[in-house]
């Protein structure tokens, strides 16, 4: 729980799901606006049952923030283990695969929470970073990331065919 805030970050659990699902469409709907030509409008990247299943996934761990039982946004987490990699250094990486806040609770520092959590969880694990990747088609994302403290490590490119 946080001083100024009345929302907790938690794991997530099977009773979140719908209001994670409230969110993956809203994510959705900010790709599909940036990139409709990759991205379905109306679409979500896991199904329930998908869903379901990540949860129970420690190597995959969903963070949630919530209020009263009301989700207002997720961390979905991706832990990378290299330590048996023939061509890496031998750590353990934290992937930030999305964090969405949902429209109505943005503005109250619920992504700061969920990202610091995160970076948390990663310091508990030993981890050596957190990575994410960010679309070019959202630079309000970029911006909060950098703010955060992250920079680029790498950068995807890409040429369209017709």
């Amino acid at each position: 729980m946080t001083e100024k805030n009345a929302f907790q970050i938690r794991r997530a659990g099977a009773a979140d799901v719908p209001g994670l699902v409230d969110l993956l469409l809203q994510v959705c709907a900010v790709h599909a606006e940036g990139r409709p030509d990759l991205f379905v409008m109306g679409s979500r990247k896991y199904t329930d049952a998908e869903l379901c299943a990540l949860l129970t996934d420690d190597s995959k761990p969903v963070f949630v923030a919530v209020e009263e039982g009301r989700v207002l946004g997720h961390a979905f987490c991706v832990v990378e283990d290299f330590r048996g990699s023939n061509n890496m250094q031998p750590h353990v990486m934290v992937y930030i695969d999305d964090i969405c806040v949902d429209e109505s609770a943005r503005g109250r520092g619920v992504a700061t929470a969920l990202y610091q959590h995160v970076v948390g969880f990663a310091r508990d694990l030993g981890a050596h970073n957190v990575t994410l990747n960010v679309w070019s088609c959202n630079p309000g994302a970029r911006a909060f990331y950098e703010k955060m403290g992250m920079v680029p490590y790498k950068v995807g490119m890409e040429q369209v065919l017709d």
